[in-house]
């Protein structure tokens, strides 16, 4: 196996992602790495930390895909509830584990993306 690199572009991108107690999307990344990365080069690094295990994504209802740290407590999972504010549009990672489900016969789940939507306690005090 090909051992991944520790350039000064997934570098910036890890320190944006961990410092951030939100998940971030593309542009947001590259808004915050623009001295040091390209947009190509955040997708290729984003792709690689995804495989890695070092990162996940989740899908707003809008469509926007975000990326988030994976803090790896005690018994971390990627299935996990993400909450997405209507307002700031912030949207975070919540302790809460994804419902379970019983499928018919012969479906096999992949992935999974559970997304709460609504006002984060933030923008309800403003």
């Amino acid at each position: 196996m090909k051992k991944s690199r520790n350039t000064p572009a997934k570098a910036a991108i890890l320190k944006v992602l961990s410092d951030s107690h939100q998940a971030l999307s593309h542009a947001e990344i590259l808004e915050n790495t623009q001295q040091i990365c390209d947009r190509v080069t955040v997708y290729r690094v984003l792709d690689r930390l995804l495989a890695s295990d070092i990162i996940h994504k989740t899908v707003t209802a809008e469509g926007v895909v975000k990326y988030a740290f994976c803090r790896h407590e005690a018994h971390h999972d990627h299935n996990h509830v993400h909450f997405n504010c209507t307002r700031c549009h912030k949207t975070e990672c919540l302790s809460l584990p994804i419902p379970e489900f019983e499928l018919p016969n012969a479906y096999i789940v992949h992935d999974m993306n559970f997304t709460l939507t609504g006002v984060c306690p933030q923008c309800q005090s403003i």
